[in-house]
């Protein structure tokens, strides 16, 4: 009986793990749920990049729909994702806003001096205080957030042209059917 204990422990284990494994089939890890979609966007004040003096916030964004991009220069696959802001901002409708997370403003602004600026603007977060309110995992994400602050979509990872075309463009057409 006690060499049973072992056995049945190991089996209900490896049954678990089982389970774990085949339900996550298929599963695109970037599409963790988030808990503030279709609610309101935290309140933020943070500076410019290019003007620290210049303040951007929640309530100066209100009024139309835009997206914030989280990236870095430090980060490796912002660099990839990158190319894709570079051709579609442009097309997407909405202000395309960076939002720099964890990164000294010399190396940020390099960084987009050599590889370009799709944004309209860039606000910096150096501490990442207020990326852990809109619960950033890391960079890149991107948050589709509406007229009056309701944060709408959340990708944890790189736009691709397939995800902005199969999940940004929805999203934003459907946002610009709400407006009055």
């Amino acid at each position: 009986m006690s060499r049973l204990v072992p056995f049945l422990g190991f089996v209900l284990l490896a049954a678990l793990l089982g389970f774990g494994i085949w339900w996550n089939t298929g599963h695109d890890p970037r599409t963790v749920p988030s808990p503030l979609i279709n609610k309101p966007a935290p309140d933020f004040v943070l500076p410019e990049l290019d003007d620290p003096a210049k303040t951007v916030s929640k309530a100066s964004l209100l009024g139309k729909p835009y997206l914030v991009n989280v990236f870095a220069s430090w980060c490796y696959v912002c660099g990839e994702e990158h190319p894709v802001l570079m051709a579609e901002a442009n097309q997407l409708g909405v202000p395309l806003i960076g939002y720099n997370y964890k990164d000294a403003p010399d190396d940020a602004k390099a960084w987009l001096a050599r590889h370009g600026n799709p944004y309209s603007m860039v606000i910096a977060d150096r501490s990442g205080r207020t990326a852990l309110n809109f619960g950033v995992y890391g960079a890149p994400e991107t948050y589709l957030i509406d007229a009056k602050g309701i944060i709408r979509y959340k990708r944890i990872g790189p736009l691709t042209p397939e995800v902005i075309k199969q999940q940004l463009e929805p999203a934003i057409a459907a946002l610009k059917k709400e407006a009055p």
